[in-house]
């Protein structure tokens, strides 16, 4: 007898389809990533192309495709992520453990290089993206950034204890704002501390890029005369390939 799949939908997929979820009846009670997402194409095929170069995530981790899923398991797909860039998301708190947060209102800079200072340490730095007005001759009217918030702060938490095993001793602390973000607006600031300041920019821009890579973060483009979801721009995505 067939049972019900649901599957979490988010940022341009979630527009693709008109739905932040998909269910499919499926007699199987496990299967694999890659199975989930050969279904869901045949099911969609003019959703193909986007379902192709997604990858499924299982209880908040990315799947590889031949990791085995169930159908009781917290399942979503996820689009390639657009970088950088406790309660419920538009309460105005911060979401998740102190040092790795998600909020909806404006980041306070200082406010997280507090988060990193540490009496032993002679460096402390802060990467800091905000909203730009022209990217490749289009003007950009205002950024929208969306979220799988539990997933997300679980993505920069781990990406803090890569930094942590990569460069003993160094704090990290990220924080990164969804929701409309204005021209000049920061969305995202990551702040690192060390004893000595080449490691805190190594580690700093480590982080920047490993949070292109990994965190289920999407942003949309909204210009003049329209929008556009931006996807990874690194090249083929893979949030499982590790960063030297």
């Amino acid at each position: 007898m067939a049972a019900v799949w649901r599957i979490s939908l988010f940022a341009g997929l979630a527009e693709r389809f008109g739905s932040r979820s998909v269910t499919a009846e499926w007699p199987e009670a496990r299967l694999t990533a890659g199975q989930i997402k050969d279904r869901l194409m045949e099911l969609y095929p003019k959703h193909a192309d986007i379902i192709s170069i997604a990858f499924l995530a299982q209880n908040q981790s990315y799947a590889h495709d031949d990791a085995e899923v169930g159908r009781e398991d917290e399942l979503a797909l996820l689009p390639p992520v657009s970088g950088g860039s406790g309660e419920q998301a538009g309460t105005g708190t911060a979401i998740g453990p102190e040092l790795f947060t998600v909020v909806e209102h404006p980041i306070d800079v200082n406010g997280i290089l507090d988060k990193v200072y540490h009496p032993d340490h002679g460096a402390a730095i802060a990467f800091v993206g905000a909203t730009r007005e022209w990217t490749a001759g289009k003007r950009t009217v205002t950024l929208e950034y969306e979220a799988y918030v539990p997933m997300a702060v679980s993505s920069m938490k781990q990406i803090g204890d890569e930094i942590s095993a990569k460069w003993p001793g160094t704090l990290t602390a990220i924080e990164h704002r969804i929701g409309t973000v204005g021209i000049g607006e920061i969305s995202v600031v990551i702040a690192v501390s060390s004893a000595h300041r080449a490691e805190a920019y190594e580690a700093s821009r480590y982080a920047i890029e490993r949070l292109k890579q990994t965190v289920p973060i999407w942003k949309k483009e909204v210009y003049e005369d329209g929008t556009e979801w931006k996807g990874h721009q690194l090249g083929p995505w893979n949030p499982l390939q590790e960063t030297p």
